[in-house]
């Protein structure tokens, strides 16, 4: 399955925590996912679980913390997720599937919305362990955004596309009130869709302030990170990112989705299935841009970017990820650590984006990390981990 580029049929962030324990925490993670293997260290989790890599390619054993698998019991494949804390998490996916977990994905609930199996959830925005904002993407009414204040006991509809011309990517959340959700181009500009009383009822935002769209340039639906903002409740600061055209380019508004400034980044584009298809900024200045090629077996060279200047110039890491790469999340308190997944493995960065190495070989489309040191990742065949101690 495709993260969805589209060819109209089908086409297609972490806030500010903590000091104290929460902060030692995440420290220690991101020395203890860098820390160099011991002899004889077992393989986490996710690499067993999805298969032996071959020899040479296996990355060293991560001693210390890792992914560890929990029991979702479905199949389906997970491109949203929502971390709220280290033991509630929230995950969309195919079949208009919906899970919540609340004791550290020891077990899962099922609170998928009524008669919404035809849905194609690509995002979940978690306000909190009770309220989250669930996308379905598709062309005209395929798009829709679900909202639940009860931790997923009721759903209700809050929004249904009916321009058979736009099609949503993405939703996010810039505090408990604000959000904006991201189309496709309708008549050469990007649409954006904005939220003021947290995802109630929503409206199409006017395209003055947004540059023109490159030809066949789009979003990609792939892992709930084409749209982010940066640390939650400071400013109205947020970005989405491209491909498809012949630049991949990242955009950001200062101003809540009003008006919109573009940058080319260094992720080659130049064709449908490459571009750059996850953000995370840890504040309203430094930023990490993931993406590549996402077909099976194509060479992706130059997979991640950074910036430290809010996305006017990015870099090209001086030693990027091997792979194509889809989600992107900062280790909660780190200012260097962040992590990458993909459908070949997770990679660790320690030094803010300029050299990645693989840590894990697991496959995943999303991560997401919370405040208090909580990491998740979620995937295909019903594939959720969480980033724990061993």
């Amino acid at each position: 399955m495709t993260p969805v580029r589209k060819t109209r049929t089908t086409r297609r962030t972490m806030t500010a925590g903590r000091a104290g324990l929460t902060g030692l925490l995440g420290a220690a993670l991101a020395l203890t996912l860098a820390a160099p293997a011991r002899a004889g260290a077992t393989p986490t989790a996710s690499t067993t679980a999805s298969g032996p890599a071959p020899a040479a390619a296996a990355p060293a054993p991560v001693p210390g913390a890792g992914w560890r698998l929990t029991p979702t019991g479905t199949d389906v494949r997970f491109r949203g997720l929502a971390a709220v804390d280290h033991r509630t998490a929230w995950a969309a996916g195919s079949r208009g599937t919906v899970l919540r977990t609340t004791d550290a994905g020891r077990s899962w609930r099922d609170v998928s919305p009524p008669g919404g199996e035809g849905l194609e959830l690509r995002d979940v925005e978690a306000l909190d362990a009770r309220r989250a904002v669930v996308l379905a993407i598709g062309e005209g009414e395929a798009s829709r955004l679900l909202r639940t204040e009860d931790g997923g006991a009721t759903w209700t509809e809050a929004f249904r596309n009916t321009d058979p011309r736009a099609f949503y990517d993405c939703v996010t959340f810039l505090d408990r009130r604000h959000g904006l959700a991201l189309s496709d181009p309708v008549d050469g500009r990007f649409r954006i869709l904005s939220t003021r009383d947290g995802g109630r009822t929503w409206e199409v935002l006017p395209d003055s302030g947004m540059p023109a769209a490159l030809p066949g340039e789009a979003g990609f639906a792939a892992s709930g990170q084409c749209l982010v903002t940066a640390d939650r409740g400071h400013g109205g600061d947020v970005w989405f990112a491209t491909g498809g055209g012949a630049t991949a380019r990242v955009f950001h508004s200062a101003d809540r989705g009003r008006t919109w400034t573009v940058t080319d980044s260094p992720v080659p584009g130049g064709d449908p299935a490459r571009g750059v298809f996850g953000l995370a900024f840890r504040d309203r200045e430094h930023g990490i841009a993931v993406g590549g090629d996402y077909r099976a077996g194509q060479p992706s060279p130059a997979a991640a970017a950074v910036t430290a200047d809010g996305g006017r110039d990015w870099t090209p890491a001086g030693t990027p990820p091997p792979a194509y790469r889809s989600g992107v999340a900062w280790l909660p308190h780190s200012r260097t650590a962040v992590l990458a997944v993909g459908p070949t493995g997770t990679d660790l960065t320690r030094d803010g984006g300029r050299t990645w190495r693989t840590v894990d070989t697991g496959s995943y489309d999303t991560v997401d990390c919370a405040p208090d040191g909580g990491c998740w990742a979620s995937g295909e065949k019903g594939r959720i981990a969480r980033l724990a101690r061993r």
